[in-house]
């Protein structure tokens, strides 16, 4: 009896072991839940402000954290406008005025098109796993969800926009359900509340993104994911300035 009691507490001590998780591996699993190995999204990209609003629709394929590409495919006014990224360099094209514009990383903290998210959000400059230390600071119930709580902090001479952010995780799916993101005297700048848990492609993803500036009343910027493929296959030539002026 004792010989099988102490294998039965030496069990539940391995498996509490093997199921434990430190903070960065829940945050690597909900990012690569996001990203995948490569992916190709089609977004709605909704603008409110408290006496208009505006839609842009966008389109974007991603490999790793090296390379991504952003086409605005509406409206007009800014249809065929591109970004690259492309390892540690980003570019802009400019159809109505034939001009190919290299970013410098001081634009990351920056509006990308009006909206109230940042370029470094669309570019992805910086990295949520690599960039930031992580700690499971506590556990809430976000629409319905059990999460992790955990605090992100940049680590020394990260190129980072952020001074913290705190994510919370469902600690069954690894959904992204809410984000706070701070400056660096740690001030609320922004909040994004996730929802809309759909299929798509190989997976179950959030795809209703509301993004609200903590500073301005009546701003928020919705995002919707009408479309989303992971782990397509993509070559590191599609990331290039030529194909910046034709991709569809």
């Amino acid at each position: 009896m004792k010989r099988i009691f102490l294998w039965a507490i030496t069990s539940v001590i391995f498996s509490c072991s093997t199921n434990a998780q430190t903070a960065t591996e829940i945050v690597t699993r909900a990012y690569n839940k996001m990203q995948g190995n490569s992916a190709e999204m089609t977004i709605t990209m909704k603008l409110v402000r408290p006496t208009w609003e505006r839609t842009i629709s966008i389109k974007s394929w991603n490999k790793g954290s090296d390379y991504s590409m952003v086409l605005i495919t509406a409206p007009v006014k800014d249809q065929g406008q591109t970004f690259l990224k492309r390892q540690n360099d980003m570019w802009n094209w400019v159809p109505s005025i034939s001009r190919m514009i290299k970013l410098p990383s001081s634009m990351m903290s920056q509006s990308w098109m009006g909206s109230d998210l940042s370029y470094d959000d669309f570019m992805k400059e910086s990295s949520i796993v690599n960039d930031y230390t992580h700690k499971i600071v506590g556990s809430e119930t976000i629409g319905g969800y059990d999460c992790y709580k955990i605090e992100l902090t940049p680590k020394p001479n990260a190129a980072v926009v952020w001074g913290k952010v705190i994510k919370w995780i469902s600690k069954n799916d690894y959904y992204i359900l809410k984000s706070e993101y701070y400056d660096e005297d740690i001030d609320l700048v922004r909040t994004e509340n996730v929802s809309q848990i759909k299929s798509m492609n190989d997976r179950s993803i959030p795809t209703y993104y509301e993004v609200i500036p903590a500073d301005k009343p009546g701003n928020k910027t919705i995002m919707i994911i009408e479309l989303a493929k992971f782990n397509i296959t993509i070559d590191d030539s599609f990331f290039s300035q030529q194909n910046m002026k034709t991709v569809k």
